[in-house]
């Protein structure tokens, strides 16, 4: 079966105006254009949407997703069984979101009793899923299977002191950073104030503290373009100065 812009749009649930771009970028391009100048999409197309349509819902870019599909070693069937995955973790943390409101009605209502980690047991959660997305194969490649997991499990149980208290410190690392950047000296105070405090915010989720993994975790903020990108929002450079402050203060060199 062939749709124009329009038929094809209403099927899908998204704009004609969306399908137009994704034509003029060179991501969804039309099998063909008809006598009257129309675009025409046939199933290969379809198909194709469908698939950037699921990309899209895990939240990729429009750019990476083109870069997805045009690669010669994408597998049409092994993107389907990766979505489900990522679609049933999806649904894993709504399902505790909505258990956790559903006792919270239940508290205010005088039913039940929660502790602070049930309270924020969905936010925690969906602080993991969304690390795990962007750099869990990474991380469990660099420090292990054991490691990443009981990291997790610490996250999930901490209380709500000590949740806000490591956004907090997130915070103020960042703060702390730029502030020492414009010192343009790794090694000085506010430099190391930092270092300090990234030990710190760290700690909340380590199971143990090591120089060594922290000063592999602040090279890994340079060598992979994703956590580079994260810290160079702060202030051009970042990551490359964290990781040389870093390094100052755990006494290893590059």
């Amino acid at each position: 079966m062939e749709y124009t812009v329009q038929s094809l749009a209403k099927i899908a649930g998204i704009s004609s105006r969306t399908l137009r771009y994704y034509d003029e970028i060179g991501l969804l391009k039309p099998a063909r254009i008809n006598s009257s100048g129309y675009r025409i999409y046939a199933q290969a197309e379809v198909d194709r949407l469908q698939q950037i349509l699921f990309y899209r819902e895990l939240g990729i870019s429009l750019e990476n997703i083109r870069d997805i599909l045009n690669a010669p070693s994408f597998d049409e069937l092994n993107a389907l069984k990766e979505h489900r995955v990522k679609l049933i973790e999806r649904r894993k943390q709504l399902d505790l979101l909505i258990t956790n409101v559903n006792q919270t009605i239940a508290v205010k209502e005088g039913g039940i009793t929660m502790t602070d980690s049930e309270k924020f047991a969905g936010f925690k959660q969906k602080m993991i899923d969304e690390n795990e997305k962007k750099y869990g194969k990474e991380i469990r490649e660099k420090y292990g299977e054991e490691m990443v997991n009981n990291s997790n499990k610490k996250l999930l149980t901490m209380n709500e002191e000590q949740y806000h208290e490591i956004g907090k410190l997130g915070i103020e690392v960042n703060e702390t950073l730029k502030a020492a950047m414009t010192t343009g000296d790794p090694a000085g105070d506010l430099a190391q104030k930092a270092a300090d405090l990234h030990r710190q915010w760290l700690s909340f989720t380590w199971d143990k503290y090591s120089k060594e993994a922290h000063a592999g975790l602040a090279q890994m903020y340079v060598d992979d373009e994703r956590f580079t990108a994260y810290y160079d929002q702060i202030a051009p450079g970042a990551a490359v100065f964290l990781r040389d402050a870093i390094l100052v203060y755990t006494g290893i060199k590059k």
